[in-house]
């Protein structure tokens, strides 16, 4: 997928090849990784911090074991991955053996709305609210079909500061926030943030010169990026090799 350029070069495409790749099971074993109980009255996966990468991590910041997923609100293998492996990921990360960090891998303007609302509320709801956009992928698509070519040109023509809103409202995400606890005049406040979208993009510059990303989503573990593994079904052997 050719890197984004800016906000101007991101057209809008919900089904872009770079969703979804093969999956493979190659892989080196390593030695298992003890367990590390969180403070008392916490737990390792209520820990959420954000990035100087622009991601959100949760877990034990000492942990031995990283693990990074690139991921687009978009992309049906993210929302698969989403679904199926959340719950296992937060047990795994509880444990104090292994922190997970979710970055924002911007395919297309809706993409960008979506990512612009989730991080709106912060580091605390941003990992819940994630998973409900996902699980809402589908309504959101259908809604997103339901405008046309030309409803869709003219909601892209608006200036900078309001289309990202304007998208939001009519496909239904902006009512989908709103209902999740992030009040109106917030979440448009985000959606108005073009620096905040510019940096979307930016990140997908940096992450695909640097992991030479080329579907989503894409796992990172130990700053190493896993070849071929889209699923949690592929991507569990790979960490229980890796000490888990």
């Amino acid at each position: 997928m050719k890197a984004f350029s800016g906000l101007a070069m991101i057209a809008l495409s919900l089904t872009l090849s770079a969703c979804g790749q093969k999956d493979a099971t190659n892989s080196t074993a390593g030695e298992p990784v003890a367990a590390v109980a969180a403070p008392a009255g916490t737990s390792w996966s209520a820990t959420v911090t954000q990035t100087p990468e622009g991601g959100f991590v949760m877990g034990n910041p000492q942990a031995k074991l990283k693990l990074v997923e690139y991921a687009s609100y978009t992309c049906s293998h993210c929302r698969d991955f989403a679904v199926e492996a959340s719950e296992e990921i937060r047990k795994i990360v509880d444990s104090g053996k292994m922190s997970y960090e979710l970055r924002n891998f911007v395919r297309d303007p809706i993409d960008i709305s979506t990512a612009l609302l989730a991080r709106c509320g912060g580091k605390d709801v941003f990992y819940p609210i994630s998973d409900q956009f996902f699980a809402n992928q589908n309504a959101m698509f259908e809604q997103a079909q339901g405008l046309g070519d030309a409803k869709y040109q003219q909601l892209m023509s608006a200036p900078p500061a309001q289309r990202f809103g304007l998208l939001a409202e009519a496909v239904g995400l902006l009512d989908f926030a709103k209902q999740r606890g992030i009040a109106e005049d917030q979440a448009k406040q985000c959606l108005a943030d073009t620096a905040a979208a510019e940096k979307l993009a930016k990140g997908v510059e940096t992450a695909s010169s640097q992991y030479k990303i080329e579907g989503t989503p894409t796992f990172i573990l130990n700053d190493v990026k896993i070849d071929d593994v889209a699923t949690w079904a592929a991507l569990q052997p790979k960490l229980k090799e890796a000490g888990i």
